[in-house]
């Protein structure tokens, strides 16, 4: 008996041991679920009303849907819908979800902060995405009080919206975390202070941010515990450290300090063939901009030529330009809508395959001598000379200029192009105000849609600070979003139409797509990555 008791204790002993190894091999496990990022420049704001952009911050807030995998349409915050025959009247049936704080999540949260978003005070830079809500264009203008937007709560877990137009896209708009929801208790606690510092404020996302004072360089995203979804995030903690230099990045890569790094162009060729070699394209398509209106007379007569236009167009070998910009290039420019936004309803075909015309966005240099000399002769004059602006924060923007003051000066005789390099709030004030001749201009998606690039082009529109007018693309754009909005083949038509014209006209002139490549650890699984909206999500990531 004493013997067995001696094995006994001596296996409970054991088994103690046993499962100390287990628990302590668990929580290493569990420690290792730390992702380490750079980031390009520190987070400028956390206030969903007034970014520019969620890109990181869509892991932090949620909306009524997400995009997962190749920007499929997942469950968010709404466990159901259902729209009216007409298209105009979308019903959302919320499941149970918390605040990080503990409040609950209610329909009156998500109307509160679609009234806060368009009210003029805020300042939005986006209030256009609400435009075809009942409402939302007189709201923002001033001419209408918040309240009178068509979002109303019916119960606390019934979202109502009522629409002006039938929207195709609603449910992948509807994951944009611009309409996440906003607690008005914490935003009237804080005042001020809201959104300025990561404890004023609470998050409905996979994640919640802290250590972030509003200025500094390195901040987290740790699992929140109260998202609805908790148990699908592996992930513990996600650090940032801001990281301009992309050597240093690559360096701290090297060392094991980070998991995934952003290369430059000289990099890309020595890490081609690296198993962590990753291309992560994002529809934003780089442009050259006309100004239409331009009050120089005769400069005005040179842009509002069509053959200038197109003779530019065509001297530009892209192919070139890219693979100078990105070591290779995949995805060649076929219009303004860049490739992997959208495809069509039926055929899934891309919609930048669609909308190719030949010889408008083609390397015909021929051609483009052919469509010079014809402008030459219709403006009477044997020299043209135009300034390009560009942006000194733009880290191709300086190559691209001068790529093309060579391209097209070679190209095209008696072509003089001046570059002109201003830091990006002058290159901003100027293209608000239409103070430039040509522009280097970049656009990126917000949803996945051709209709968030060419809405851009239409007349009134803010960033159609050119003045682009062109009636057959009016026609085609507004039966788009109203007569065909409904029928998804005639739809798709009508916006491939759009498009077309815009590359005829060369109302603007498309010069490459962004193509960034990473290098990713391999153990690193799960990352999802979006060509619009929010770019990168972390929800099912983890480390293996």
């Amino acid at each position: 008996m004493i013997k067995h008791n001696a094995r006994l204790k001596l296996g409970l002993s054991g088994l103690v041991i046993l499962a100390a190894m287990v628990f302590l091999h668990i929580s290493t496990v569990q420690a290792k679920q730390v992702l380490n990022l750079g980031a390009t420049a520190p987070l400028d704001t956390i206030d969903i009303s007034t970014s520019t952009g969620y890109g990181q911050t869509g892991n932090i807030y949620e909306s009524l849907y997400r995009l997962g995998t190749n920007g499929k349409i997942e469950p968010g915050l709404a466990k159901s819908s259902q729209v009216s025959a007409d298209g105009l009247t979308w019903t959302f049936k919320l499941r149970t979800a918390k605040f990080s704080n503990g409040d609950p999540i209610h329909a009156q949260d998500f109307v509160y902060s679609w009234q806060r978003t368009v009210t003029p005070a805020t300042k939005s830079p986006y209030t256009n995405l609400f435009s075809s809500i009942v409402n939302a264009p007189a709201i923002a203008d001033g001419k209408m009080a918040p309240t009178e937007l068509g979002v109303k709560a019916l119960d606390d877990q019934t979202l109502q919206v009522n629409l002006t137009t039938p929207v195709a896209y609603m449910k992948t708009l509807m994951a944009y975390p611009l309409f996440a929801p906003q607690d008005q208790k914490i935003v009237e606690k804080y005042g001020k202070k809201y959104a300025t510092k990561a404890q004023y404020m609470v998050y409905s996302g996979p994640f919640k941010l802290v250590n972030w004072t509003g200025t500094n360089d390195k901040w987290q995203f740790k699992k929140n515990p109260e998202y609805w979804d908790h148990k699908k995030v592996k992930l513990q903690k996600i650090n940032y450290t801001v990281l301009e230099n992309t050597s240093t990045a690559l360096y701290l890569y090297q060392e094991g300090k980070l998991d995934l790094t952003q290369l430059d162009n000289q990099q890309i060729d020595n890490y081609r063939d690296d198993a962590g070699f990753h291309r992560y394209p994002y529809a934003l398509t780089n442009y050259l901009k006309y100004n239409f209106k331009s009050t120089d007379a005769k400069t005005k007569q040179i842009l509002n030529n069509q053959d200038v236009r197109l003779a530019i167009s065509l001297a530009i070998n892209r192919k070139t330009l890219n693979n100078r910009l990105f070591g290779s290039k995949t995805n060649p420019i076929t219009g303004f809508v860049p490739t992997g936004l959208a495809n069509s309803p039926v055929k899934q075909v891309d919609f930048a395959k669609s909308q190719a015309v030949a010889d408008t966005v083609d390397y015909e240099p021929k051609k483009a001598t052919e469509y010079w000399q014809k402008a030459l002769k219709t403006l009477n004059t044997d020299q043209v000379s135009l300034t390009l602006t560009l942006n000194s924060d733009d880290a191709n923007g300086s190559y691209v200029g001068q790529y093309l003051k060579g391209q097209l000066e070679k190209a095209l005789p008696g072509f003089k192009l001046t570059l002109k390099t201003v830091p990006s709030q002058v290159a901003s004030s100027r293209d608000k105000k239409g103070d430039y001749d040509l522009l280097l201009a970049g656009w990126g998606a917000d949803f996945k849609d051709p209709t968030s690039f060419l809405e851009v082009m239409l007349p009134g529109s803010a960033s159609n600070t050119g003045g682009f007018e062109n009636a057959e693309y009016s026609a085609a754009m507004a039966k788009a979003m109203t007569t065909d909005a409904n029928n998804p083949s005639q739809r798709w038509s009508d916006l491939v139409t759009a498009s077309q014209v815009l590359s005829k006209t060369q109302g603007i002139t498309p010069l490459y797509q962004n193509d960034t490549a990473y290098l990713k650890k391999t153990n690193v699984k799960g990352i999802v990555h979006n060509t619009a909206g929010a770019q990168w999500s972390y929800k099912t990531a983890y480390i293996k």
